[in-house]
């Protein structure tokens, strides 16, 4: 990530990103037996999709990220969502990324972590030297989870995909291909990785369809570009429009979501895991 995800991209990031669904948190806890004990950390953690739902399930939640607008709308987002009669979701927000997995180990000393989460965030990170460093953090049935949110906006296979797609391409000036790792090539990587690091492999696919509106298909694909390389704000007015116009009209579409979660477990679990062809459909 780093300081590309800085100032209107990091807001962008934090209003129109999907959350997840409680589906994806209950296979995470299932995962790992994730209860009131035990701490995660959530590496890559943005603006706190992942992590402030799932503080709500365990002990803690520790949300690291290398941007640090990013982590300061976390922080905002969990000062806003706490309920004034509800315990705030206990969060703490440390600036770094996947290289200083050792350091935050040593913090931690004997105190072992149940799970380190990495959503939408793998393909910044080195798989195999993250993979073996976390090793000794995790306690006996812990493990890693690799959550890819769904596919990019502009690579889905359905008409309002396609027309995003065109009217991008025009916006910017070149083929829009890249998929974030979301693809299965990418799952492969991290399969293999997982599998090279001595972890138990398990997976799961959470299903569901939601609206998805101009305003927050725009913001998406905005939330996904690099502050320097951001259109003006006149630029991104037009672009907006351009995509209703090209949609005729509509104001918002369905997306087919599909919530990947990778598991690698160490041994001695708590609980049973999800096959390695789980599915989920939440209605």
């Amino acid at each position: 990530m780093g300081a590309g995800f800085s100032g209107e991209v990091a807001t962008y990031y934090a209003r129109h990103r999907r959350g997840y669904p409680p589906e994806v948190l209950d296979a995470l806890v299932g995962a790992f037996g994730l209860g009131p004990g035990d701490t995660v950390v959530d590496l890559g953690c943005g603006t706190g999709q992942l992590s402030l739902p799932l503080a709500a399930r365990v002990g803690a939640v520790i949300g690291v990220d290398p941007e640090p607008d990013m982590l300061a709308l976390a922080r905002q987002a969990a000062h806003n969502t706490a309920r004034p009669d509800a315990a705030r979701p206990d969060a703490t927000w440390l600036l770094g990324d996947d290289s200083d997995l050792p350091a935050l180990g040593r913090l931690l000393g004997d105190r072992m972590i149940g799970a380190l989460t990495v959503a939408v965030a793998i393909h910044f990170m080195d798989r195999d030297a993250l993979f073996r460093a976390v090793r000794p953090m995790l306690r006996p049935g812990g493990g890693i989870a690799v959550v890819t949110n769904g596919a990019p906006l502009w690579l889905q296979d359905a008409e309002w995909s396609r027309v995003l797609r065109e009217c991008l391409e025009r916006l910017i000036g070149h083929p829009v291909t890249g998929t974030c790792q979301t693809d299965g090539a990418g799952r492969l990587r991290n399969r293999d990785a997982l599998v090279r690091a001595g972890y138990r492999y398990a997976e799961s696919l959470v299903e569901y369809d939601a609206p998805l509106t101009i305003d927050d298909m725009v913001g998406g694909v905005f939330s996904a570009m690099s502050a320097d390389r951001l259109p003006s704000t006149p630029d991104r007015a037009t672009f907006t429009e351009e995509v209703r116009d090209a949609l005729g009209g509509r104001d918002r579409v369905t997306e087919r979501v599909r919530v990947w979660l990778q598991f690698g477990t160490t041994g001695s679990a708590r609980s049973g895991r999800p096959s390695a062809s789980g599915r989920t459909r939440p209605a």
